[in-house]
């Protein structure tokens, strides 16, 4: 390979990004190197953005690319070959704990950004050798823990590159919150991940799905209901209980999946929504305790609250078979494509910090010219 560096958009301290080369590194046979073609901008970038530690780093965790280079050892064991198309998930497990062993990855410490130590994609500072740990450059080097999946045929990479937040969308509604014939869903927060539940309710046969907003999430509703949701509302205007209750005749959600950045006091009104036995999912950090938690009506319904962070293996698979199928009108949730020079701004908009509409944003490291394909 004769190209020996990368251009990444490097986040030097808050709220500030420089464009810097970076060199390529050499790597051992269980290893190897992603030609990045798309990376996605997540709501969680944004507050990662905001500090400082742990230091210069390359945000982005949302990878589809081309296997570039790779150790035999690698190429093995992950089940590809070099110049395969691929989308990477931000986890790096470690493969022998408890929840390793039990499929559930996402719960292996090794993934935590916040336990000291831990590495992942996308949050692993430039310190750590070999520095190229995030999806805002050309390249990206893959670790031997790298969990990767075969992006099908015919799906080009700025759909790719939402495999993340759609794959949370299923792993949330459908996995853990088991959306499907007879049910009726209720999901609060038209962002990223509120609208791939909305999609993954779609998908798994869901009776009813509801959306709710705000007044200004005006076209997130109109894309909203182009994926399955049967109402939206815009809590502003309308009181969302009332709906949920007229469109059950009273008996309320099975499922009720909170995705919103709302305060810790949405989560009382949460629970009105929910039905006798039904289940409510908390999938959005509040930054500090709910005052007056309402138990005595969680117990009286004999609900079921359950946080949920991250996604499975298998909920990826399962977006990535519902964008191959076609059936979904998925360009409709990615309103821009990038290039590195714009990392910046498109950072600032995922952060609220400007009045475009955007819901995925994509950054092509490569610049956005023939970015729709992956050649």
């Amino acid at each position: 390979m004769s190209i020996t560096s990368s251009i990444s958009a490097v986040a030097t301290s808050p709220c500030c990004t420089e464009i810097r080369e970076l060199p390529l590194p050499s790597f051992g046979p269980d290893a190897g190197l992603l030609r990045v073609v798309a990376t996605g901008v997540c709501g969680s970038d944004w507050p990662m953005y905001k500090t400082r530690e742990p230091g210069p780093r390359i945000l982005g965790h949302e990878m589809v690319g081309i296997v570039e280079a790779l150790g035999p050892l690698a190429g093995e064991r992950w089940g590809v070959k070099e110049g395969d198309f691929v989308a990477l998930e931000e986890y790096l497990p470690c493969g022998h704990c408890e929840y390793c062993r039990s499929g559930e990855f996402r719960s292996c410490f090794e993934t935590d950004s916040r336990v000291p130590g831990a590495i992942r994609y996308g949050s692993t500072p430039l310190s750590v050798e070999p520095a190229l740990w995030g999806g805002f450059g050309q390249f990206l080097y893959m670790h031997p823990r790298t969990v990767m999946h075969r992006v099908p045929e015919g799906v080009e990479p700025h759909i790719a590159a939402m495999a993340i937040p759609l794959g949370n969308g299923f792993q949330w509604a459908c996995l853990d919150g088991g959306a499907g014939p007879g049910k009726t869903v209720v999901i609060q927060g038209p962002g990223q991940t509120g609208l791939a539940c909305v999609l993954a309710a779609a998908a798994a046969g869901a009776d009813r799905i509801i959306l709710s907003g705000l007044a200004r999430d005006r076209m997130r509703f109109e894309v909203a209901r182009a994926l399955g949701a049967d109402l939206t509302v815009a809590v502003d205007e309308q009181d969302l209980a009332e709906v949920v209750a007229e469109a059950t005749q009273g008996r309320m959600a099975d499922l009720v999946i909170e995705a919103t950045s709302a305060g810790p006091e949405i989560i009382n009104s949460s629970l009105k929504l929910v039905r006798k036995r039904g289940t409510l999912l908390l999938a959005s950090r509040k930054g500090m305790p709910v005052e007056g938690f309402d138990l005595d009506r969680m117990l009286g319904m004999q609900m079921t609250v359950k946080g949920v962070r991250g996604h499975s293996y298998q909920s990826v698979e399962m977006a990535l078979s519902a964008m191959a199928s076609g059936r979904y009108p998925l360009h409709m949730l990615s309103t821009h494509i990038v290039g590195l020079d714009e990392v910046d701004a498109a950072l600032r908009t995922i952060g609220g910090q400007d009045d475009r509409e955007a819901i995925h944003i994509t950054v092509a490291p490569w610049g956005t010219e023939g970015s729709h394909v992956a050649a």
